[in-house]
């Protein structure tokens, strides 16, 4: 009977995304995907992980490291990773117009909607399409605004790269050499937001400004109405991305550190940090010399991430509307936690503050191992900044970000390990574990006596 839980439809992801990263490390490690020799099997398994959970964190240099075909592996993965393994599988099947199993269906709506009664085939050829046309165009971008830097197959690795939030990118500075250029700037943060605000929300943003755009020419033609859940994700995600930007911009450059850029300069760079912080890793600054200040700042965006059924992490945008409305009707006595039109449901509040309770001790149980095995248990006068590198380290991992202050290629090999788990975790998502381990669980026949507790 145990199998038969073990193999259930909602662990199917688990097991197709551990699959797909050993064939991956498997890949990678051979001597045809690396230059100078092949890389160790773990440093594989790290890149492989990193890249098929669409973070970004490297301990090795991506684009020196690896071959041209190693390469091709780990943008593979990147994409197979944003999109969802059982989509491409379940979209093979249904082009073929094979029978798609029940369990298919329900991992497919559990990993991209959370709902397992939408439309299958309508949705994942629109996913599709959709997303080659960003990528596509995005690509196309890149190349028109340097033929150079971004030549055709740097302008395809990093367009994908950046509409999966996956943050890999070739140049050893990241993106540091484009700090002063608008169009590469606005290029990646149109993917990056793209991917980050999931594909249910992107069909339909299409869909009401194509609506808009029709009625401009027919008056009578209908307008397309966002959902109630659409219209929050692109209302916690701008506010976040603009909330965040003015504060990395007041963290980090109230100061003279930076004299090269002009004041546009700073707020560019500020509101591209800010769009990353959602989980897709790249960088205009050097991570490791921002403040302390702008570090934290981009924690906390990093642990909220992105949207839900998104190439994004973190406990996502709605859990964050959730817990704050869900706050603000207790501060004032209320009952319900309301969201615009509507309250939401206890269901969702119980799942919104389970993910992040999990979340919370995953990150600080992550955060103790690593000190534990990066020598931040020295004393705190000589270990320095140690504790946030290690902080923003382990929430970028959770995250799916790919950011670092630079500790990722110095990590030991527990600490790799350590790191390769969380990125898996944070990936699939804490809920998707607890609901598989639940499947185990037996419900209890009785209850306990209550009693009221002083707290605070």
């Amino acid at each position: 009977m145990w199998h038969k839980k073990l193999f259930a439809p909602l662990a199917l992801p688990i097991h197709v995304f551990a699959g797909a990263i050993l064939v991956g490390a498997f890949l990678l490690h051979q001597p045809v995907s690396c230059r100078g020799g092949a890389v160790s099997f773990l440093d594989a398994l790290f890149t492989a992980t990193s890249a098929a959970c669409v973070t970004g964190l490297t301990v090795v240099d991506t684009g020196a490291r690896f071959s041209l075909f190693g390469q091709t592996v780990i943008l593979a993965l990147v994409q197979l990773g944003g999109l969802g393994v059982m989509t491409f599988s379940t979209l093979i099947f249904y082009l073929w117009r094979r029978r798609v199993s029940l369990a298919d269906h329900i991992a497919v709506g559990q990993s991209l909607l959370h709902d397992t009664t939408f439309h299958l085939g309508r949705f994942l050829t629109r996913m599709v399409l959709v997303t080659a046309v960003i990528e596509a165009v995005g690509a196309l971008g890149l190349y028109c605004l340097d033929p150079v830097g971004f030549a055709p197959y740097s302008a395809v690795f990093h367009s994908i790269s950046a509409f999966c939030n996956a943050g890999f990118a070739l140049p050893a500075d990241n993106l540091a050499s484009y700090v002063g250029s608008p169009g590469v700037n606005g290029v990646f943060m149109w993917l990056v937001v793209s991917g980050g605000l999931g594909f249910g929300v992107l069909i339909e943003g299409y869909r009401a400004v194509r609506s808009h755009l029709v009625r401009l020419v027919r008056r009578d033609a209908r307008v397309f109405r966002l959902s109630w859940h659409s219209r929050i994700v692109f209302a916690v995600s701008a506010a976040l991305i603009l909330v965040g930007a003015g504060m990395i911009f007041f963290g980090e450059f109230l100061g003279d550190r930076y004299p090269a850029l002009s004041v546009a300069d700073k707020a560019m760079a500020a509101l591209f940090q800010s769009v990353t912080c959602r989980t897709a890793g790249f960088n205009t600054l050097d991570i490791g010399r921002m403040a302390d200040a702008s570090l934290v700042i981009m924690v906390f965006l990093m642990f909220i991430g992105g949207s839900p059924g998104s190439c994004a992490g973190g406990i996502k945008t709605t859990t964050f509307a959730v817990l704050c409305a869900f706050g603000k009707s207790r501060m004032l006595g209320r009952r319900q936690a309301v969201i615009g039109r509507f309250a939401v449901d206890e269901g969702t509040i119980d799942r919104a503050v389970t993910l992040t309770v999990l979340a919370g001790g995953l990150v600080l149980g992550a955060v103790l191992l690593l000190c534990f095995t990066e020598g931040a248990v020295a004393p705190h006068v000589e270990s320095g900044g140690r504790f946030l590198e290690i902080l923003f380290e382990v929430v970028s991992a959770f995250g799916t970000v790919g950011l670092s202050t630079g500790i990722t290629p110095t990590l030991t090999p527990a600490g790799k390990i350590v790191i390769t788990l969380l990125m898996f975790v944070g990936r699939l998502g804490p809920i998707l574990f607890l609901s598989v381990l639940q499947a185990f669980q037996e419900p209890l026949r009785y209850r306990w006596p209550e009693q009221s507790m002083m707290i605070g």
